[in-house]
């Protein structure tokens, strides 16, 4: 940690007693008679669901459980450098004076430290620009996280903005992956995914813009999906893109379903809403899907060449698939790679300036070049001249380049590719602080299946199905119509249940 970090965990400290819940319904984290000493070995082989059960039922206690996963985190963050904000103090604080009955009664949880309000708290977006912001509101999804019971431990890392597909910045440092502490965790949810796949706790919330959920949860060897557009809220007041939602990564199906159902549905305001699911989706893990017709996408929007162990990777998953009883074919796109990538580069890019100008606005002062990670500084000087038709354009193009996917998925039930076009990569290669030519060539491999189903709004979810013969985890992404999250979630159920995952940890 940082000693800037340091004094900004002191501030938060003395909040604490300020910002405590007083919820009606609540569980007590005193002890219970019943309740015994867990191992950390027994901790990790419970999903959220199976801790909040424990916790409800009293055979263990939530402050019991929030202790386990500070040892965690202090045993394993110096090493991967997760978490860079604690919240520690105010988690105990919250156990003791008692949670909310909900799905996750007890199970601690991170912010990811973009996008995301806890009031009286630091959110830095990754960013120097942003290091001393702290919230004077809470965000409605972040509510919906503590309704449910969660308890907040701490922020997890992102790069600045979440502007690459890597979590490495100038402020808090490089993000390692568990699986091989030379190799990136992927971006921009990679603490997230760094503190899960490590065993610190078995879900955190995470972003997805351009794959944010989906490329750190292949690089980890977690489950991470993407939900469609409108699916849950961004607000009250976060400036969002229209590209990003928010959700999670997890190591079990179940975990992810039962957060969703917790936090989905609009908020007072809200323009954008996702079809409402036929039920929980917790209830579709459990419910095999008719046979579906699967589209295999071999060939990635950049028409880029793709690793061979990601190709393997989703043959592997339509063979799989087919044994499932499913139909797989392959198919094409039907996307030409300059007018994709030329639209969201400018969409992406006027939120990138319309955020910094926001936070020169709130400090009295223009952003420097010292404010901000070199290729950041560089996207800002080339966007912040757009103009209001060429921002227009962008987004009417992604409009038609989202009903031609949809038009195809008219008889698709889902698509099928590799999440990435390589397996993760060493750290350095994505950073935001470099130059632009090395970081292109490697970039384009990142982002180049995921960032599709962003533009579209549709939901997609990377499931970890394969491993490299070094030992690198490689997802494979599956992407369903606008508004489905339910066919996925039976699909991914019915995967887990023949490729079990839960049990691939790091050492």
């Amino acid at each position: 940690m940082t000693t800037k970090l340091t004094r900004r965990n002191a501030v938060k400290t003395g909040m604490v007693a300020a910002t405590a819940l007083s919820l009606g319904s609540v569980v007590r984290a005193a002890s219970s008679a019943n309740s015994r000493a867990m191992s950390f070995d027994e901790y990790r082989a419970k999903d959220g669901l199976a801790l909040a059960k424990l916790v409800r039922d009293g055979d263990i206690t939530a402050t019991e459980v929030l202790e386990l996963a500070i040892d965690r985190a202090n045993a394993v963050n110096p090493e991967i450098n997760c978490i860079v904000e604690t919240l520690y103090d105010r988690a105990r604080h919250e156990t003791t004076a008692g949670l909310p009955q909900g799905a996750f009664t007890g199970v601690p949880f991170l912010l990811k430290d973009l996008g995301m309000a806890l009031k009286g708290t630091v959110t830095t977006q990754g960013s120097r620009f942003f290091s001393d912001w702290v919230a004077d509101y809470t965000s409605t999804i972040v509510t919906r996280y503590q309704k449910a019971g969660l308890v907040i431990m701490g922020k997890s890392a992102s790069p600045e903005f979440g502007g690459t597909p890597t979590t490495e910045s100038i402020l808090f440092g490089d993000t390692r992956n568990p699986w091989n502490l030379e190799y990136s965790t992927g971006g921009s949810s990679g603490g997230s995914a760094a503190a899960v796949a490590a065993g610190i706790l078995p879900l955190a919330n995470a972003t997805d813009g351009g794959g944010s959920i989906r490329i750190p949860a292949s690089c980890c060897g977690l489950f991470g999906m993407k939900t469609s557009r409108g699916r849950t809220p961004h607000g009250p007041r976060q400036l969002a893109s229209t590209l990003s939602v928010i959700h999670a990564v997890s190591r079990s199906v179940r975990d992810s379903a039962a957060l969703l159902d917790a936090t989905r549905g609009p908020e007072p305001g809200q323009t954008v809403i996702a079809p409402r699911p036929p039920g929980n989706f917790l209830e579709a893990v459990s419910q095999a899907p008719k046979p579906l017709r699967i589209g295999l996408v071999t060939t990635p929007v950049t028409h880029s060449p793709v690793d061979p162990q990601c190709a393997l990777a989703a043959a592997n998953a339509a063979k799989l698939c087919e044994d499932l009883g499913h139909k797989v074919e392959e198919i094409q796109l039907p996307l030409d790679p300059a007018e994709f990538f030329g639209a969201t580069g400018v969409v992406t890019g006027a939120h990138t300036v319309v955020r910094i100008q926001n936070r020169e606005r709130e400090l009295g002062r223009k952003v420097t070049e010292s404010d901000l990670e070199p290729l950041m500084w560089d996207r800002f000087l080339k966007y912040r001249s757009l103009t209001g038709d060429q921002v227009i354009n962008a987004q009417a193009e992604l409009g038609r380049i989202a009903r031609s996917i949809a038009l195809l998925q008219q008889d698709i039930d889902v698509l099928l590719s590799p999440t990435l076009a390589a397996p993760p990569v060493k750290i350095g290669k994505l950073s935001l602080n470099q130059e632009y030519g090395p970081y292109e060539k490697e970039a384009i491999s990142a982002s180049a299946f995921t960032m599709l189903s962003n533009a579209t709004g549709q939901p997609a979810m990377s499931v970890p199905l394969h491993w490299t013969p070094d030992g690198l985890p490689v997802g494979v992404m599956f992407a369903g119509r606008y508004g489905d999250e339910w066919t996925l979630y039976q699909l991914a159920g019915q995967l887990e249940q023949a490729s079990p995952w839960f049990n691939k940890v790091p050492a």
